[in-house]
Protein backbone atom coordinates (compact mmCIF):
# COMPACT_ATOMS: atom_id res chain seq x y z
CA UNK A 1 0.00 0.00 0.00
CA UNK A 2 1.73 3.59 -1.52
CA UNK A 3 4.72 4.34 -1.60
CA UNK A 4 7.77 2.98 0.74
CA UNK A 5 9.17 5.90 1.06
CA UNK A 6 6.30 7.06 3.68
CA UNK A 7 4.83 5.64 6.78
CA UNK A 8 2.03 3.46 5.92
CA UNK A 9 -1.55 5.10 5.99
CA UNK A 10 -2.23 4.05 9.83
CA UNK A 11 -4.39 7.27 9.79
CA UNK A 12 -6.30 8.81 6.93
CA UNK A 13 -8.04 11.88 5.97
CA UNK A 14 -11.30 11.26 4.43
CA UNK A 15 -12.16 12.23 0.69
CA UNK A 16 -14.90 15.23 1.63
CA UNK A 17 -16.36 16.70 -1.42
CA UNK A 18 -15.85 20.76 -0.60
CA UNK A 19 -14.01 20.40 2.08
CA UNK A 20 -10.60 18.46 1.53
CA UNK A 21 -9.46 20.83 -1.27
CA UNK A 22 -5.77 21.91 -2.11
CA UNK A 23 -6.29 24.70 0.67
CA UNK A 24 -7.45 22.59 3.14
CA UNK A 25 -4.70 19.66 2.19
CA UNK A 26 -1.82 22.81 2.51
CA UNK A 27 -2.98 23.10 6.47
CA UNK A 28 -3.36 19.77 6.94
CA UNK A 29 0.10 18.75 6.04
CA UNK A 30 2.02 21.75 8.08
CA UNK A 31 0.18 20.00 11.10
CA UNK A 32 0.63 16.54 10.48
CA UNK A 33 3.78 15.38 8.51
CA UNK A 34 2.72 11.30 8.12
CA UNK A 35 -1.11 11.30 7.74
CA UNK A 36 -2.12 10.10 4.25
CA UNK A 37 -4.48 12.92 2.39
CA UNK A 38 -7.54 12.24 -0.55
CA UNK A 39 -8.57 14.71 -2.33
CA UNK A 40 -12.28 15.53 -2.84
CA UNK A 41 -14.08 13.18 -5.12
CA UNK A 42 -13.25 13.78 -8.88
CA UNK A 43 -15.45 12.72 -11.53
CA UNK A 44 -13.45 10.88 -14.02
CA UNK A 45 -15.71 12.88 -16.43
CA UNK A 46 -14.43 16.11 -15.36
CA UNK A 47 -10.70 15.38 -15.93
CA UNK A 48 -11.71 13.96 -19.28
CA UNK A 49 -13.48 16.75 -20.39
CA UNK A 50 -11.15 20.10 -18.56
CA UNK A 51 -8.16 18.12 -20.50
CA UNK A 52 -6.61 21.83 -21.49
CA UNK A 53 -7.42 22.75 -17.96
CA UNK A 54 -5.58 20.19 -15.61
CA UNK A 55 -3.58 21.65 -13.15
CA UNK A 56 -6.73 23.41 -11.89
CA UNK A 57 -8.44 20.34 -10.94
CA UNK A 58 -4.64 18.01 -10.01
CA UNK A 59 -2.56 20.11 -9.10
CA UNK A 60 -0.69 20.24 -5.99
CA UNK A 61 2.53 21.25 -3.96
CA UNK A 62 4.61 18.17 -3.73
CA UNK A 63 4.65 18.95 0.36
CA UNK A 64 1.36 17.07 -0.04
CA UNK A 65 2.70 13.67 -0.45
CA UNK A 66 1.54 11.19 0.72
CA UNK A 67 -1.99 12.06 -0.95
CA UNK A 68 -4.47 9.74 -2.69
CA UNK A 69 -6.71 10.94 -5.65
CA UNK A 70 -10.09 9.87 -5.09
CA UNK A 71 -12.16 9.59 -8.49
CA UNK A 72 -15.52 8.37 -9.44
CA UNK A 73 -17.52 7.05 -13.06
CA UNK A 74 -19.69 4.83 -14.21
CA UNK A 75 -18.15 4.77 -17.78
CA UNK A 76 -15.08 2.59 -18.59
CA UNK A 77 -13.55 4.84 -20.97
CA UNK A 78 -13.64 7.57 -19.34
CA UNK A 79 -12.16 6.03 -16.22
CA UNK A 80 -9.49 5.03 -18.23
CA UNK A 81 -8.80 8.18 -19.71
CA UNK A 82 -8.91 9.94 -16.34
CA UNK A 83 -6.62 7.94 -15.00
CA UNK A 84 -4.09 7.91 -17.30
CA UNK A 85 -4.44 11.52 -17.50
CA UNK A 86 -3.71 12.09 -13.49
CA UNK A 87 -1.05 9.85 -13.63
CA UNK A 88 1.33 13.02 -15.09
CA UNK A 89 0.78 14.58 -11.19
CA UNK A 90 2.36 11.64 -9.21
CA UNK A 91 -0.52 11.01 -7.06
CA UNK A 92 0.49 7.81 -4.45
CA UNK A 93 -2.57 5.64 -4.94
CA UNK A 94 -6.35 6.17 -7.00
CA UNK A 95 -9.00 5.44 -5.17
CA UNK A 96 -12.42 4.61 -6.82
CA UNK A 97 -15.67 5.85 -4.77
CA UNK A 98 -18.06 3.14 -4.44
CA UNK A 99 -19.45 4.66 -1.40
CA UNK A 100 -21.13 8.60 -2.16
CA UNK A 101 -24.64 8.35 -0.96
CA UNK A 102 -25.75 11.89 -2.69
CA UNK A 103 -28.43 11.52 -4.87
CA UNK A 104 -26.31 13.59 -7.07
CA UNK A 105 -23.81 10.87 -7.47
CA UNK A 106 -25.96 7.60 -6.76
CA UNK A 107 -28.92 8.67 -8.62
CA UNK A 108 -27.57 9.69 -12.25
CA UNK A 109 -25.60 6.69 -13.73
CA UNK A 110 -25.21 4.47 -11.82
CA UNK A 111 -22.27 6.45 -9.79
CA UNK A 112 -21.00 6.06 -5.90
CA UNK A 113 -22.22 3.56 -3.96
CA UNK A 114 -25.15 2.24 -6.54
CA UNK A 115 -21.74 0.24 -7.87
CA UNK A 116 -21.98 -1.49 -4.76
CA UNK A 117 -24.64 -3.68 -6.44
CA UNK A 118 -22.72 -4.35 -9.55
CA UNK A 119 -18.96 -5.84 -8.26
CA UNK A 120 -18.61 -7.48 -12.03
CA UNK A 121 -18.55 -3.58 -13.27
CA UNK A 122 -16.52 -2.48 -10.15
CA UNK A 123 -13.82 -4.97 -10.84
CA UNK A 124 -13.73 -4.56 -14.64
CA UNK A 125 -13.29 -0.74 -13.45
CA UNK A 126 -10.63 -1.42 -10.94
CA UNK A 127 -8.73 -3.04 -13.93
CA UNK A 128 -8.95 -0.71 -16.28
CA UNK A 129 -7.82 1.94 -13.58
CA UNK A 130 -4.66 -0.25 -12.77
CA UNK A 131 -4.20 -0.58 -16.33
CA UNK A 132 -3.26 3.03 -16.55
CA UNK A 133 -1.43 3.65 -13.43
CA UNK A 134 1.73 2.80 -12.16
CA UNK A 135 0.48 3.21 -8.33
CA UNK A 136 -1.52 0.86 -6.32
CA UNK A 137 -5.24 1.63 -6.55
CA UNK A 138 -7.84 0.92 -3.89
CA UNK A 139 -11.92 0.97 -3.42
CA UNK A 140 -13.88 2.81 -0.65
CA UNK A 141 -17.32 1.74 -0.03
CA UNK A 142 -20.10 1.07 2.27
CA UNK A 143 -20.71 -2.59 4.24
CA UNK A 144 -24.50 -2.55 2.30
CA UNK A 145 -26.49 -0.53 0.28
CA UNK A 146 -30.65 -0.82 1.17
CA UNK A 147 -31.76 -4.34 1.50
CA UNK A 148 -28.31 -5.46 0.13
CA UNK A 149 -27.03 -5.29 3.76
CA UNK A 150 -25.85 -8.68 4.93
CA UNK A 151 -22.14 -9.55 5.53
CA UNK A 152 -22.26 -12.60 2.80
CA UNK A 153 -23.38 -9.79 0.34
CA UNK A 154 -20.57 -7.69 1.34
CA UNK A 155 -17.98 -10.64 1.08
CA UNK A 156 -19.56 -10.96 -2.30
CA UNK A 157 -19.19 -7.56 -3.49
CA UNK A 158 -14.85 -7.91 -2.00
CA UNK A 159 -14.60 -11.36 -3.45
CA UNK A 160 -15.45 -10.33 -6.22
CA UNK A 161 -13.88 -6.70 -7.32
CA UNK A 162 -10.16 -8.75 -5.63
CA UNK A 163 -10.23 -11.12 -7.79
CA UNK A 164 -11.39 -9.69 -10.62
CA UNK A 165 -8.72 -7.02 -10.64
CA UNK A 166 -5.49 -5.82 -8.83
CA UNK A 167 -7.55 -4.11 -5.95
CA UNK A 168 -5.78 -5.04 -2.80
CA UNK A 169 -7.16 -1.90 -0.65
CA UNK A 170 -10.43 -1.32 0.68
CA UNK A 171 -11.75 1.48 2.72
CA UNK A 172 -14.70 0.47 4.47
CA UNK A 173 -17.28 3.02 5.51
CA UNK A 174 -19.48 0.98 8.37
CA UNK A 175 -22.77 1.96 8.03
CA UNK A 176 -24.54 0.54 4.85
CA UNK A 177 -26.21 3.25 2.54
CA UNK A 178 -29.89 4.27 2.48
CA UNK A 179 -31.16 5.52 -1.14
CA UNK A 180 -34.39 6.51 -0.36
CA UNK A 181 -34.04 9.73 -0.68
CA UNK A 182 -32.24 10.66 2.85
CA UNK A 183 -29.51 13.52 2.77
CA UNK A 184 -25.74 12.25 2.84
CA UNK A 185 -25.98 14.21 6.47
CA UNK A 186 -28.19 11.61 7.26
CA UNK A 187 -26.49 8.59 5.99
CA UNK A 188 -23.48 9.31 7.99
CA UNK A 189 -26.10 9.73 10.50
CA UNK A 190 -28.91 6.93 10.61
CA UNK A 191 -28.01 3.54 9.50
CA UNK A 192 -26.02 1.61 11.92
CA UNK A 193 -22.33 1.32 12.18
CA UNK A 194 -21.45 -2.61 12.05
CA UNK A 195 -17.92 -2.41 12.93
CA UNK A 196 -18.38 -5.94 13.37
CA UNK A 197 -18.26 -6.54 9.90
CA UNK A 198 -14.93 -4.69 9.06
CA UNK A 199 -13.39 -6.62 11.45
CA UNK A 200 -14.92 -9.91 9.95
CA UNK A 201 -13.38 -8.65 6.78
CA UNK A 202 -9.95 -8.68 8.37
CA UNK A 203 -10.40 -12.67 9.17
CA UNK A 204 -12.36 -14.00 5.95
CA UNK A 205 -9.73 -12.21 3.72
CA UNK A 206 -6.40 -12.27 5.44
CA UNK A 207 -4.72 -11.58 2.13
CA UNK A 208 -6.34 -7.77 1.39
CA UNK A 209 -5.66 -4.85 3.23
CA UNK A 210 -8.51 -2.91 4.71
CA UNK A 211 -8.83 0.46 6.21
CA UNK A 212 -11.88 1.33 8.54
CA UNK A 213 -13.86 4.38 8.41
CA UNK A 214 -17.23 5.89 10.12
CA UNK A 215 -18.00 6.95 13.48
CA UNK A 216 -14.11 7.53 14.12
CA UNK A 217 -13.32 10.94 15.60
CA UNK A 218 -10.09 11.31 17.76
CA UNK A 219 -6.45 9.63 17.72
CA UNK A 220 -7.39 7.90 21.03
CA UNK A 221 -10.09 6.25 18.45
CA UNK A 222 -7.85 5.89 16.06
CA UNK A 223 -5.40 3.84 18.26
CA UNK A 224 -8.19 1.45 19.66
CA UNK A 225 -9.13 0.17 16.25
CA UNK A 226 -5.50 -0.09 15.76
CA UNK A 227 -5.34 -1.92 18.62
CA UNK A 228 -8.39 -4.25 17.71
CA UNK A 229 -6.13 -5.41 14.68
CA UNK A 230 -7.36 -2.97 12.30
CA UNK A 231 -5.03 -2.17 9.36
CA UNK A 232 -5.49 1.67 9.20
CA UNK A 233 -7.86 4.14 10.23
CA UNK A 234 -9.95 7.31 8.14
CA UNK A 235 -11.09 9.54 9.74
CA UNK A 236 -13.69 12.53 8.67
CA UNK A 237 -15.19 15.47 9.77
CA UNK A 238 -13.61 15.37 12.79
CA UNK A 239 -10.25 15.74 11.25
CA UNK A 240 -11.96 19.28 9.37
CA UNK A 241 -14.16 20.59 12.36
CA UNK A 242 -11.00 19.73 14.71
CA UNK A 243 -7.20 19.98 12.90
CA UNK A 244 -5.30 20.86 15.66
CA UNK A 245 -6.90 18.61 18.29
CA UNK A 246 -7.10 15.70 15.68
CA UNK A 247 -4.49 16.01 12.86
CA UNK A 248 -2.00 17.68 15.99
CA UNK A 249 -1.47 14.28 17.98
CA UNK A 250 -1.63 11.87 14.92
CA UNK A 251 2.42 12.21 14.22
CA UNK A 252 2.93 11.51 17.77
CA UNK A 253 0.37 9.17 19.21
CA UNK A 254 0.07 7.06 16.08
CA UNK A 255 3.11 7.00 14.40
CA UNK A 256 5.43 7.20 17.63
CA UNK A 257 7.50 10.45 15.68
CA UNK A 258 8.86 13.14 18.02
CA UNK A 259 6.82 16.31 18.20
CA UNK A 260 7.54 18.76 16.00
CA UNK A 261 7.18 21.53 18.27
CA UNK A 262 5.10 23.80 15.42
CA UNK A 263 3.12 26.66 16.91
CA UNK A 264 -0.26 27.59 15.53
CA UNK A 265 1.34 31.35 14.90
CA UNK A 266 4.37 29.49 12.99
CA UNK A 267 1.73 27.36 10.85
CA UNK A 268 0.00 30.05 9.72
CA UNK A 269 3.09 32.12 8.78
CA UNK A 270 3.64 29.53 6.18
CA UNK A 271 -0.20 29.05 5.64
CA UNK A 272 -0.13 32.69 4.78
CA UNK A 273 2.74 32.63 2.24
CA UNK A 274 0.94 30.07 0.26
CA UNK A 275 -2.12 31.38 0.60
CA UNK A 276 -1.30 35.23 -0.99
CA UNK A 277 0.66 33.01 -3.66
CA UNK A 278 -2.47 31.53 -4.75
CA UNK A 279 -5.16 33.89 -4.40
CA UNK A 280 -6.15 35.30 -7.90
CA UNK A 281 -4.94 32.31 -9.70
CA UNK A 282 -7.89 30.51 -11.55
CA UNK A 283 -9.17 33.94 -12.51
CA UNK A 284 -12.67 36.22 -11.93
CA UNK A 285 -10.67 36.87 -7.89
CA UNK A 286 -10.88 33.03 -7.55
CA UNK A 287 -9.64 31.56 -5.23
CA UNK A 288 -10.60 34.91 -2.74
CA UNK A 289 -9.30 35.45 0.73
CA UNK A 290 -13.02 33.34 2.03
CA UNK A 291 -11.70 30.69 -0.29
CA UNK A 292 -8.33 30.37 1.20
CA UNK A 293 -9.00 30.85 4.84
CA UNK A 294 -11.94 28.61 5.21
CA UNK A 295 -10.06 25.70 6.60
CA UNK A 296 -8.68 28.10 9.10
CA UNK A 297 -12.14 28.73 10.64
CA UNK A 298 -11.96 25.91 12.85
CA UNK A 299 -7.99 26.04 13.84
CA UNK A 300 -8.70 27.50 17.31
CA UNK A 301 -12.31 25.12 18.14
CA UNK A 302 -12.58 25.82 22.14
CA UNK A 303 -9.93 27.87 22.58
CA UNK A 304 -10.12 31.30 24.41
CA UNK A 305 -10.82 34.56 21.06
CA UNK A 306 -12.00 31.68 18.99
CA UNK A 307 -15.98 33.31 18.58
CA UNK A 308 -14.43 37.05 18.45
CA UNK A 309 -11.92 35.33 15.86
CA UNK A 310 -14.95 34.12 13.48
CA UNK A 311 -16.17 37.40 14.02
CA UNK A 312 -13.51 39.48 12.54
CA UNK A 313 -12.74 36.72 9.95
CA UNK A 314 -16.67 37.48 8.93
CA UNK A 315 -15.92 41.14 8.65
CA UNK A 316 -12.42 40.86 7.09
CA UNK A 317 -13.84 38.74 4.15
CA UNK A 318 -15.50 41.76 2.97
CA UNK A 319 -12.75 43.72 2.63
CA UNK A 320 -9.54 41.80 2.63
CA UNK A 321 -7.40 41.21 -0.77
CA UNK A 322 -4.57 39.08 0.96
CA UNK A 323 -3.99 36.57 3.72
CA UNK A 324 -0.84 39.13 5.05
CA UNK A 325 -4.12 41.67 5.79
CA UNK A 326 -6.81 39.40 7.04
CA UNK A 327 -4.45 37.58 9.43
CA UNK A 328 -3.24 41.09 10.81
CA UNK A 329 -7.29 41.92 11.34
CA UNK A 330 -8.20 38.90 12.88
CA UNK A 331 -5.61 37.31 14.65
CA UNK A 332 -5.27 39.65 17.57
CA UNK A 333 -8.93 38.34 18.89
CA UNK A 334 -6.48 35.31 19.79
CA UNK A 335 -4.55 35.68 22.89
CA UNK A 336 -0.34 34.48 22.19
CA UNK A 337 -0.68 31.61 24.59
CA UNK A 338 -2.83 29.82 22.17
CA UNK A 339 -1.24 31.15 19.25
CA UNK A 340 2.65 29.95 21.14
CA UNK A 341 1.11 26.99 22.08
CA UNK A 342 3.68 23.68 20.91
CA UNK A 343 1.69 21.15 18.88
CA UNK A 344 0.08 18.21 20.43
CA UNK A 345 -0.08 19.69 24.17
CA UNK A 346 -2.29 17.60 26.29
CA UNK A 347 -3.62 14.54 26.83
CA UNK A 348 -6.36 14.02 23.52
CA UNK A 349 -9.78 12.85 24.66
CA UNK A 350 -12.05 9.89 23.33
CA UNK A 351 -13.81 6.77 23.43
CA UNK A 352 -10.72 3.71 24.62
CA UNK A 353 -13.94 1.52 24.27
CA UNK A 354 -15.21 2.11 21.24
CA UNK A 355 -14.35 -1.16 19.68
CA UNK A 356 -13.99 -3.14 23.03
CA UNK A 357 -16.96 -6.08 22.20
CA UNK A 358 -16.34 -5.83 18.39
CA UNK A 359 -15.45 -9.43 18.29
CA UNK A 360 -18.13 -10.90 20.22
CA UNK A 361 -20.28 -9.43 17.25
CA UNK A 362 -18.60 -10.41 14.52
CA UNK A 363 -20.93 -12.72 11.89
CA UNK A 364 -19.79 -16.28 10.88
CA UNK A 365 -17.37 -16.52 8.07
CA UNK A 366 -18.79 -15.52 4.50
CA UNK A 367 -19.96 -18.58 2.57
CA UNK A 368 -18.72 -16.92 -0.75
CA UNK A 369 -19.36 -20.17 -3.67
CA UNK A 370 -15.99 -18.99 -5.99
CA UNK A 371 -17.85 -19.83 -9.86
CA UNK A 372 -21.18 -18.01 -8.54
CA UNK A 373 -19.31 -14.62 -7.27
CA UNK A 374 -17.18 -14.45 -10.14
CA UNK A 375 -19.60 -15.43 -12.94
CA UNK A 376 -23.03 -13.96 -11.45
Amino acid sequence: MGASRYRPPLFSVAPMMEWTDNHYRTLARLISKHAWLYTEMLAAETIVYQKGNLDKFLAYSPEQHPIVLQIGGSKLENLAKATELASAYNYDEINFNCGCPSQRVAGHGCFGVRLMLDPKFVGEAMSVIAANTNVPVSVKCRIGVDDHDSYNELCDFIYKVSNLSPTRHFIIHSRKALLNGISPADNRRIPPLKYEFYYALLRDFPDLTFTINGGINSVVEVNAALRGGAHGVMVGRAAYHYPWQTLGHVDTAIYGAPSSGITRREILQQYQEYGDSVLGRDGNNRPNVRDVAKPLLNLFHSEPGNGLWKRKADSAFMHCTTMKSFFEETLVAIPDSVLDAPIAGGVPSGREDLFANVHDLMPPPCNVREEEALYA
